[in-house]
């Protein structure tokens, strides 16, 4: 086939591609062997910038855009009017091999329209990574997206060539998803996590005994959510997230602001894009629950069922929580001092370890790098002064808002805030 062919395709499966955001850091273990290619043991794989600015990249694509369903919030639907194309197996193989050669990539992200039937696709999936592995002997990340409805047999095979998998639960609610895609079923989705879930505890186990145990999607598995599409609550989000990390051990649950690419009246009007900013919040509160020891009742329940969009979810909970503060900060469990506002957990283990030999005061809590903007309205330390007084809520959120200069009013200072 010509380059040009080739070419074409690469433009319209990539961009097809972007509305899955369920790529990120991997934390696979696979390490090269003899004269491999790639290694993702070193530094991880993510689809972003790191902390020091280098960016990572995977090549992602999908197989083809051609799919069977008519779900109402796919650029992808059988219904929707747009230029159709699919890749040979061996030409995703070659791409990813000449890719990785050149330095543009580290990895691949692979997914797909469902054609003919789930484990149709699901065959072809799991072949590239197959041929990746055995034949090219890539080291490299490989993310596979399962598809809903693949049998377990598939699901066993996939998790034997990739370093992750993530079947997208899509929409956050069962009605939601019976609304915009009646053709799939909610146990679609599931079956395949489950299966997923079931082979990493079993590969686990096998390894205490047998080191030499083939590995199982060593990275874990992931699932997305798309916000905004149907008019769940951000508690309603955030219940159904929870769910899916215990009931299935996730790694990551994405959020995915809807985009509108259809005029149906099932959906947001054109032009209604999801704020950024929403997803933020939504990340941020997924922190919150994942490292921080909240509860998702305490942060998003029915008298509180969205969050707050002018200030990040622990400083909203700080202050309708304020009979919990001041916090003695020499004194205080790591528990209690990561829910001060301003505190992340690295501040959080710097105070524990600092405090050892003295008892700390604001000079050393700066030195620390606590954001005392937002923490000093709710933390005493060995400094006589203590400045929420005789603030309320409202009064404190005003001068937290006053002396960010605004940071907190959008989106890209609401992404930062995802660690404090």
């Amino acid at each position: 086939m010509s380059f040009e062919r080739i070419k074409e395709k690469l433009n319209i499966l990539a961009d097809a591609a972007k509305y899955d955001v369920s790529c990120s850091s991997s934390g696979s273990g696979r390490k090269n062997k003899g004269n491999g290619l790639g290694d993702a043991s070193k530094m991880g794989i993510c689809h972003s910038y790191t902390e020091d600015g280098r960016c990572v990249s995977l090549l992602k694509i999908l197989l083809t855009n051609h799919c069977i369903f008519d779900c109402a919030y796919c650029v992808t639907r059988k219904s929707n009017d747009v230029k159709r194309a699919a890749f040979k197996i061996q030409e995703i193989v070659d791409l990813t091999i000449n890719f990785y050669r050149r330095n543009y990539i580290e990895g691949l992200f692979l997914s797909s329209g469902i054609f003919k039937s789930p484990d149709y696709t699901m065959e072809r999936l799991i072949a590239v990574a197959k041929k990746l592995r055995e034949e090219e002997n890539f080291n490299g990340y490989i993310h596979l997206k399962s598809i809903p409805g693949a049998s377990d047999e598939l699901m066993y095979e996939a998790g034997l060539y990739a370093d992750r998998l993530s079947v997208n639960i899509e929409v956050p609610t069962v009605s939601g998803l019976k609304l915009l895609a009646p053709d799939k079923k909610h146990e679609d989705f599931t079956k395949p996590m489950l299966k997923v879930k079931n082979e990493l505890i079993r590969y686990k186990n096998e390894q205490k005994i047998i080191k030499s145990t083939p590995k199982y999607a060593p990275a874990g598995q992931s699932t997305q959510m798309i916000i905004g599409a149907t008019g769940e609550s951000d508690k309603d989000i955030m219940f159904s997230a929870t769910y899916y990390y215990k009931k299935y051990n996730m790694k990551r649950v994405y959020y995915s602001g809807y985009v509108p690419v259809a005029d149906d009246n099932r959906l947001p009007a054109i032009g209604s894009q999801v704020p950024m900013l929403r997803e933020n919040r939504l990340y941020q509160t997924d922190w919150l629950l994942r490292f921080y020891g909240f509860a998702v009742n305490e942060i998003v329940n029915d008298e509180h069922p969205n969050l707050d969009v002018d200030v990040d979810p622990k400083l909203s909970w700080a202050l309708r929580n304020l009979q919990h503060f001041p916090i003695n900060i020499n004194k205080a469990d790591k528990r209690m001092l990561a829910r001060i506002p301003g505190l992340g957990m690295r501040s959080v283990h710097k105070i524990i370890n600092a405090r050892k030999f003295r008892k700390l005061n604001w000079d050393h809590l700066k030195k620390i790098g606590v954001a005392l903007n937002r923490a000093k309205y709710f933390m005493i330390c060995d400094s006589r002064n203590w400045e929420r007084k005789d603030l309320d809520a409202e009064k404190i959120k005003g001068k937290i808002l006053q002396n960010s200069s605004g940071k907190f009013r959008n989106q890209y200072s609401a992404q930062l805030a995802l660690f404090n």
